[in-house]
């Protein structure tokens, strides 16, 4: 059977979010072992929904992408603390960057991404900071076979080759500062494999876009049984009423 539904990019992270804390190595690491959740608008729903609370989220974001002109939403609030775990509860007082000396193998460490090639299955992520910000820490992530997942609304799909697209914004030709894209490799987890783990049903994006608050909606079609389409619809529901009138 199918169904289709759409979902704006609130929802979306939202839906993800849940996805991710419902995945088996998420799970297993927060009972014997390390979680750390990265800073971003993504992660700090993902945030939210590991502690099982609601955080400060504008006080859980790092860089931002905002309109040039126009209406802007207000983010004033001090940045918060960011979620590291151990055993299930929080280290106070460590960063997200720091967290990973204690990580050992089959720990987990969320980091969101800014672009996503989901044929090649990789990602990319801006980097504005001098010395790489939280993905600074991909060495050691790779080295000691931390999970690293990667959690990121098919909004930020693009067609090129993303390594190709890293070595063009490393070129000195720009005029006046901008980031760099860094491919990256991970678990990826979209809206497609959150609805996978929590729903069991198949997803594919078939259209994007929308107005009046759906600008950058994702069209999903999904396909699965009919108790699996009714829990998946269940849950994208709970999604909306969650996210209803959220600004970022």
């Amino acid at each position: 059977m199918k169904t289709h539904v759409v979902l704006t990019v609130a929802e979306s992270k939202r839906l993800i979010a849940k996805g991710v804390s419902a995945m088996d190595i998420v799970k297993k690491a927060l009972a014997d072992g390390m979680v750390t959740v990265g800073r971003g608008t993504t992660n700090g729903r993902v945030a939210e929904e590991i502690l099982g609370e609601k955080i400060d989220r504008a006080g859980y974001i790092a860089g931002r992408v905002l309109p040039a002109k126009g209406a802007r939403v207000k983010l004033s609030s001090p940045p918060i603390p960011e979620v590291v775990l151990k055993n299930g509860q929080q280290v106070e007082g460590v960063s997200a960057v720091d967290s990973v000396a204690d990580m050992q193998k089959g720990d987990v460490f969320i980091k969101g991404a800014n672009a996503i090639n989901y044929q090649q299955k990789m990602c990319g992520i801006l980097v504005g900071h001098p010395t790489g910000g939280t993905i600074s820490t991909i060495a050691t992530i790779v080295s000691r076979k931390i999970h690293l997942i990667l959690p990121v609304g098919l909004e930020k799909c693009v067609y090129g080759d993303i390594n190709e697209l890293s070595m063009k914004t490393r070129e000195n030709e720009f005029i006046g500062n901008a980031p760099s894209l860094m491919p990256v490799t991970g678990i990826i987890v979209t809206e497609i494999e959150a609805l996978k783990t929590l729903a069991g049903v198949d997803a594919t994006l078939i259209s994007s876009g929308g107005i009046a608050g759906a600008e950058g909606a994702v069209w999903l079609l999904l396909e699965g049984e009919k108790d699996q389409l009714e829990n998946a619809l269940q849950i994208i529901e709970e999604c909306r009423e969650i996210e209803q009138g959220a600004e970022f």
